[in-house]
C-alpha cells in the first residue's frame, strides 16, 4: 500500500508502487471505451495527488490503463454542459489546479504517452517533467482546442511556449495539428521515443536519470518568450492567422496570442490570464457552434458499423471523380480494381494515383505496397470478386443503366451496387436493376481526398443492411457518411445549386467575380461560388444544372445555359470564369471606386437557406442536425455559423423571412420563401448531444 493513499478508493485512477519506490500512475476512466477528462475524474486526480504531496514517493509516471489510447483530452459533453449553466470557469480552474499540482509534486514525474494525446492529455504530459512516446503510428500529440473556438486552457499554452519555444508552440495551438511521436521528439516537446513494448521501462530510466534537453532548445525556449521576444513576433503571428481565419469570425487564435504577449509574472498569473481569456471565448457563439459541429461529426463517424463486409472494390470509370475514389480507397487498405472504357484514362488515374501516394505515405518504402493495391483493369475481371462496385461515369441517366445491365450478372450474391450521380435520382437508374435491395448512391465530392463527406443516397426498394453497410464502408476510409433521399440533387448540390445560379446571375448582370467571391467568403464561405463553379467545371456545372433547374423551377443564367466551348471549361483547362494559373484564379482587378451591392451578400445566401428549409420539410435527410452536418462537411459552410438550420435559428425565422421576401420584392419569385418555413423544427433548440 501507498503511503498516504491508505483505505483510499479511486473509480478512475490505480495507483501501484514498484519495489524502487516509483509510483505507477494508471489513468482508466470508469465505463468509458476511451479516457477523457471529466470532473469526477479532475476531483479524484487532486485527491490523489494531495496525498502524494505530503510523502513523496521516489518517482511518478502516468500512463494509460487503457488498451488503445493515452487521453482524448476534456469530456467535450460535460463541456457543454457547463456552458450551458455558466460553470466553465470553475471547470477550467479544476483542471488547472489538479495539473499544477502534479508540477508541483517533489519527485521526478514522467508521463509514457501510447497512442492519441489530445487536448487535456497534452497539457498533463506538459505538467510532468519529463514525456516518453511510443512510435507507433497511433501514437498522435495535439492541442487542437482551436477547433472549438478556444484555446488550450489547462495550463498548456502556459508551459508548451515555454518547453519548445514560441514559434514551434504556436504552430501547434493555432492551427490544432498533431504531431507523431518523432515530430514531437525534434521540437523537444518528447524526451525519449521508443517502442510500445518498452515505454514503462523508458518512463522509469527517465525519472531515476532524467535527461537535459539541448541547449539550443533550451535557448529557444527561454529567448522566444522574453518580453522584447513575445512583442516582435506577436504581430507576426496574427498576420498569419489573418490569412485563414477573419477575427469577427474566429476569435479564439487572436485571444491566444494576444494573451501571451502581454501575460507576465509567475505561472499562477499567466494561468490566471489563460483561465480569463478561455472563459470569454468559450461564451462566444463561435465556440458553441464549433462544438456543436463536433457533436455532428461524431454523430456522422457512429452512422457506421464495425465491419461493411466489403475487402475489394471495383470502379467503373477513371475520370477524375472515379480515378480518385478508386485511389483514395486502395490507399486506405482496400484491394482496387479500376476500369474504363480506353487504358490511356485509366492510365492517367494511376499517374494521379501515385501523386496522391506519395503525398500520403511519408514512408517510402510503404508505397510499392500500397501502389500494388490499385490494379488497372480494362475488361472489368475484377467485377466478380468485387464486394462493392462503385460507378462512377458520364452523368447521363441512359449510360449508367446500359453499364448497370453488364455488371450486375456478373456480381456476387452479396455484393453492392453503386453510383457516384451528383444529382440524377436513383428512381431513374434503379428501374432494370435485378437486386434494388442492393443498390444505392454513393456520392462523393471533388477532390476527393480533401473533401470529408460522402452522400449515401436511398431509395425505397433499398434495404437498410446495404445503407449500414455503406456506413461502415465510410468509416473505414475516413468519410463522414450522410443518408440522403434519393431525389435530384440529394442534400448538398441541391442547396448548393440556388447559390450558385444566384451568383452566375450576379456575375452576368456585371458585378465582377471577384466582387462576388469576396462577399461569399466574408460571410465565411471557404471558397466564392465564381471560384467554385471554374473549380467544379463549367460543363458539371451546366450538367448539373439541366437537372436541377426545372425541379426547383429556376431559370439558368447565360454564364451556364449552355455547355462551355472546348478548352473552356475552368480550373481542369487553365480557363473557364477566370483564366487559372498554375491552378489558381487570376481575378481581374476591381476598380477602386466600385461600389459593391448592399444585398449581394443575402442575393448569395439566402437561396441556400431557402433550399434548406425546403430540402428539410421534403425530408431529405431525417433531421435538422444532418442537415447542417451534411452542408457543413460537404461544402464547407461556414462551421463557426454551425451550419445553416442553426444560422437561421440563431438569426430569428422572422427576420431572415423578412429579407427573403425584400429580396422577392427586388428580384423576383426565385426568392420566394419555399415551403417549410413554418415548421417547427426551425425554432426548436439543436438535438445535438451539444
Amino acid at each position: 500500500m501507498i503511503a498516504g493513499l491508505d483505505g483510499l478508493r479511486f473509480s478512475h485512477w490505480q495507483a501501484e508502487q514498484r519495489e524502487d519506490g516509483i509510483v505507477v500512475l494508471s489513468f482508466d476512466r470508469a465505463g468509458e471505451s476511451v479516457n477523457t477528462f471529466a470532473q469526477d475524474v479532475l476531483i479524484e486526480l487532486e485527491s490523489l495527488l494531495e496525498r502524494l504531496a505530503m510523502d513523496p514517493p521516489a518517482g511518478l509516471v502516468l500512463r494509460s490503463g487503457k488498451a488503445k489510447g493515452f487521453i482524448a483530452g476534456a469530456d467535450i459533453r460535460e463541456f457543454a454542459e457547463f456552458d450551458a449553466k455558466g460553470t466553465i470557469g470553475d471547470s477550467i480552474r479544476r483542471g488547472q489546479q489538479a495539473f499544477q499540482r502534479l508540477a508541483e509534486l517533489r519527485c521526478p514525474t514522467v508521463s509514457a504517452i501510447h497512442g492519441f494525446c489530445m487536448g487535456g492529455g497534452t497539457e498533463i504530459s506538459l505538467a510532468c517533467d519529463y514525456r516518453v512516446a511510443s512510435n507507433d503510428p497511433s501514437t498522435r500529440i495535439g492541442l487542437p482546442e482551436v477547433k472549438l473556438g478556444i484555446y488550450p486552457g489547462w495550463g498548456g499554452s502556459v508551459r508548451l511556449p515555454r518547453l519548445v519555444g514560441a514559434p514551434a508552440a504556436f504552430d501547434m495551438m493555432l492551427t490544432g495539428r498533431t504531431l507523431s511521436a518523432s515530430a514531437a521528439k525534434a521540437i523537444g516537446l518528447v524526451d525519449r521515443v521508443v517502442d510500445e513494448a518498452t515505454l514503462l521501462d523508458a518512463a522509469v530510466a527517465l525519472v531515476q536519470k532524467g535527461t537535459t534537453r539541448p541547449f539550443k532548445q533550451r535557448f529557444l525556449a527561454w529567448i522566444t518568450n522574453t518580453w522584447p521576444a513575445r512583442q516582435l513576433l506577436a504581430p507576426q503571428m496574427t498576420k498569419q492567422v489573418a490569412r485563414k481565419a477573419p477575427k469577427a469570425h474566429y476569435p479564439a487564435p487572436y485571444a491566444l496570442v494576444e494573451t501571451w504577449r502581454r501575460s507576465g509574472g509567475g505561472t499562477q498569473a499567466l494561468l490566471a490570464a489563460e483561465r480569463k481569456s478561455v472563459v470569454k471565448l468559450a461564451g462566444t457563439s463561435t465556440a458553441r457552434n464549433l462544438t456543436r459541429v463536433f457533436f455532428l461529426q461524431e454523430r456522422l463517424k457512429g452512422l457506421g458499423g464495425k465491419d461493411s463486409g466489403i475487402k475489394q472494390v471495383h470502379v467503373v470509370g477513371a475520370g477524375v471523380m472515379g480515378g480518385d475514389i478508386a485511389a483514395w480507397a486502395a490507399y486506405k487498405g482496400f484491394e482496387v480494381t479500376l476500369q474504363d472504357r480506353e487504358q490511356r484514362f485509366i492510365d492517367g488515374a494511376q499517374v494521379r494515383a501515385q501523386e496522391l501516394f506519395a503525398k500520403k505515405v511519408k514512408d517510402e518504402a510503404k508505397r510499392p505496397e500500397v501502389a500494388a493495391r490499385l490494379k488497372s483493369d480494362l475488361a472489368g475481371d475484377g467485377i466478380p470478386g468485387a464486394d462493392l462496385v462503385i460507378e462512377a461515369i458520364i452523368e447521363q441517366a441512359g449510360a449508367k443503366r446500359e453499364l448497370y445491365a453488364s455488371v450486375e450478372p456478373r456480381l456476387k450474391p452479396d455484393a453492392l451496387l453503386t453510383t457516384n450521380t451528383s444529382s440524377i435520382p436513383l428512381v431513374e437508374l434503379r428501374g432494370h436493376i435485378q437486386r434494388p435491395a442492393q443498390f444505392a448512391g454513393l456520392h462523393y465530392f471533388n477532390p476527393v481526398a480533401l473533401m470529408p463527406l460522402v452522400e449515401i443516397v436511398h431509395h425505397d426498394a433499398m434495404a437498410p443492411e446495404t445503407g449500414q453497410r455503406l456506413a461502415a464502408f465510410c468509416k473505414a476510409i475516413g468519410k463522414l457518411p450522410v443518408p440522403v433521399a434519393g431525389t435530384p440533387g440529394f442534400l448538398v448540390n441541391r442547396l448548393l445549386f440556388p447559390y450558385m445560379l444566384e451568383a452566375a446571375t450576379a456575375y452576368s448582370e456585371g458585378i465582377p467575380g471577384a466582387v462576388i467571391d469576396r462577399a461569399a467568403v466574408k460571410f465565411g464561405m471557404p471558397m466564392g461560388p465564381i471560384e467554385l463553379i471554374d473549380t467544379v467545371g463549367l460543363d458539371v456545372a451546366s450538367g448539373v444544372g439541366q437537372e436541377l433547374a426545372p425541379f426547383l423551377g429556376l431559370q439558368i443564367p447565360p454564364a451556364l445555359a449552355t455547355p462551355p466551348e472546348a478548352g473552356k471549361r475552368g480550373k481542369k483547362d487553365g480557363q473557364g470564369l477566370y483564366a487559372w494559373v498554375e491552378g489558381k484564379p487570376k481575378k481581374p482587378d476591381v476598380p477602386k471606386d466600385y461600389k459593391v451591392p448592399e444585398d449581394l451578400e443575402d442575393r448569395l445566401v439566402l437561396p441556400l437557406l431557402n433550399e434548406a428549409v425546403a430540402a428539410l420539410h421534403d425530408g431529405v435527410v431525417a433531421d435538422a442536425d444532418l442537415l447542417d452536418a451534411g452542408v457543413i462537411f460537404g461544402t464547407g459552410f461556414a462551421p463557426f455559423r454551425g451550419g445553416p438550420i442553426q444560422y437561421i435559428r440563431e438569426t430569428g425565422v422572422d427576420a431572415v423571412l423578412e429579407r427573403l421576401r425584400a429580396l422577392q420584392g427586388k428580384y423576383g419569385d426565385r426568392f420566394a420563401p419555399r415551403p417549410g418555413w413554418d415548421s417547427e423544427a426551425l425554432r426548436q433548440a439543436s438535438a445535438t448531444a451539444a
